[in-house]
This record gives C-alpha cells, sequence and structure tokens, in this order.
C-alpha cells in the first residue's frame, strides 16, 4: 500500500499539497496526522500527515487476499465490485465450500483477517465485504424465504417457532425480513454462540 506524506504549516496546507500532487479530491484520500510541530520564536509551526489513495486501498486488499489465500493452498481469481460505495471481493476457488466453512466461520475468520490489517495500515476503520462464490448473497435469499414461510405458518397457527441458532449477521436477515408484517414480529434469544430468533404471532387488535 503506496503512503505518501506531505508537511504544511496546518493540516489544511498539508491536505492542499497531497490534493494536488496526487490530483485527486479529498473525498477520495485517507488522511492520517502524524506530528505537529508546534511553532517558536525562530520556526514556523509544520503540521505532517499521510495520505493513501482509496483506490489503492481496494487494489491493496484484493492483493492481500489473494496472497493469504495462496499461502493457504487455495487457487483463487477474485471480482471486485462496488456495493453502494463499499467495496466487495468475490472469491471463486478449487474449494469453496472449505474457505466458506461451517455457517460461514472461516469467511469471517478471512474478513477479520483483512480488518485487521486495515486498521493497522490506515489508523482506522474501513468498511468493505468478502464473499465466495456469492455465497452471502444466495444465503440471504434462502433466509429471506425461510422468514416468510415461517411468518406464514406462525400467523396462520398462533404459535411461535424458534429456528435455529444462528450468528448475528444471518439474525438481522430475518429480523430485516419481517420488521413490516403485520401479523408476526422476531426476537433474539439465548445466549452467544447458539443464540437464536424466536418468530412470534402478533395479539390481534
Amino acid at each position: 500500500m503506496e503512503k505518501h506524506n506531505y508537511v504544511g504549516k496546518s493540516k489544511e496546507e498539508a491536505i492542499q499539497l497531497a490534493k494536488e500532487d496526487l490530483q485527486e479530491v479529498e473525498e477520495n484520500l485517507f488522511i492520517r496526522e502524524l506530528e505537529t510541530t508546534k511553532g517558536g520564536l525562530f520556526r514556523s509551526k509544520k503540521v505532517e500527515i499521510e495520505v493513501i489513495e482509496k483506490r489503492e486501498v481496494i487494489k491493496d486488499i484484493k492483493d492481500y487476499l489473494i496472497k493469504i489465500l495462496k499461502s493457504m493452498g487455495y487457487n483463487v481469481n477474485i471480482e471486485v465490485k462496488n456495493k453502494e460505495e463499499v467495496p466487495k471481493y468475490i472469491i471463486f476457488s478449487d474449494n469453496d465450500a472449505l474457505l466458506i466453512g461451517k455457517n460461514g466461520k472461516n469467511l469471517k475468520a478471512l474478513s477479520m483477517v483483512v480488518s485487521q490489517y486495515l486498521n493497522t495500515e490506515l489508523g482506522r476503520n474501513y468498511k468493505f465485504m468478502i464473499d465466495v462464490n456469492e455465497y452471502k448473497e444466495k444465503r440471504e435469499k434462502t433466509l429471506e424465504r425461510l422468514a416468510k414461510r415461517i411468518a406464514r405458518e406462525v400467523a396462520a397457527t398462533k404459535v411461535e417457532v424458534k429456528l435455529d441458532s444462528m450468528n448475528s449477521y444471518e439474525r438481522r436477515i430475518i429480523h430485516n425480513a419481517l420488521t413490516n408484517n403485520k401479523k408476526v414480529y422476531t426476537e433474539s434469544e439465548g445466549e452467544e454462540p447458539n443464540r437464536y430468533v424466536v418468530v412470534k404471532p402478533k395479539e390481534e387488535e
């Protein structure tokens, strides 16, 4: 990841130097203040910043993923998409099931490794998504269909239904799918890692 350092009499001046040198608007730059030297009788104040271009970060994540996965013995291709301004990395490998892991456990661990790397490099959080052969998108649609089917059963029988334990990401999909349902509502119950969603009938008004 290429980093650029600039020094100005103020942070604003240093940022302006970065924008002119890199020919980029500020919104496309990650800026971290490194050091401020206070002015004195015979010296002026100086502010040093570190600047990384967002496009560099997007490319670096892909390179980092390939490096990690190749070291683990995977042969991969990675496609990068922008989803609502959040880069999404879709991995195609020679062993998707193993890379995903049970209930997406390995995929989640991979995302955490990349997050820690970015926190170190950028000094801040950065939103991104990692998927394997559209696993998350397919899983999301499957859970939405499940939620709607269970909702119909609960609405008809007036008997609550407990779903299998799920991680927080999957529970949120169930909750969101039924948020506006007029006949049922959802609650999470139990303790991690066995927390689950219960679909319950609403009382008739």
